[in-house]
């Protein structure tokens, strides 16, 4: 039977560190393929999963838990009535923009969504833009109601 889990406070990410290759091989390669052809709707929701698992209040708990989990450096860039513009920037997304891999955002687009959506109080969806020539990743957190 299913248990809710209690929310993890965010400053138990200081207690966690991964360097290396090792979660991008398993995140980019690895997972994917396990998931198939659902992946990038299974990462988006496995996104939104995880992001309910913090306690997210502010905006800049949301930039916290980015940086901490190695994802990036992530900066709102635009905000209008009902839309969020956030780029996703560091050195590792560029690598792996630029590397072999077929790196996608899906799961963190999900976690975004989710997490705009504590923040906000307001349903968000959020879609990620990858701009290849510029190594650059863009999310539009869109309120849907």
């Amino acid at each position: 039977m299913y248990q809710k889990t209690p929310k993890l406070p965010i400053s138990n990410l200081d207690e966690l560190y991964t360097a290396g290759a090792g979660f991008d091989i398993l995140r980019y390669v690895a997972l994917p393929e396990f998931l198939g052809e659902e992946a990038p709707t299974l990462l988006y929701f496995m996104g939104r999963n995880l992001a309910r698992k913090f306690e997210i209040n502010t905006i800049e708990d949301v930039y916290y838990i980015f940086e901490k989990l190695g994802v990036g450096k992530l900066e709102l860039v635009k905000e209008k009535k009902h839309e969020k513009i956030f780029h996703l920037l560091a050195d590792s997304v560029f690598l792996r923009l630029k590397s072999s891999v077929q790196a996608d955002f899906r799961l963190e687009a999900g976690f975004l969504a989710e997490a705009m959506e504590a923040v906000d109080g307001v349903e968000c969806e959020c879609v990620e833009d990858i701009n290849h020539r510029i190594h650059q990743v863009q999310f539009s957190v869109i309120n849907t109601k």
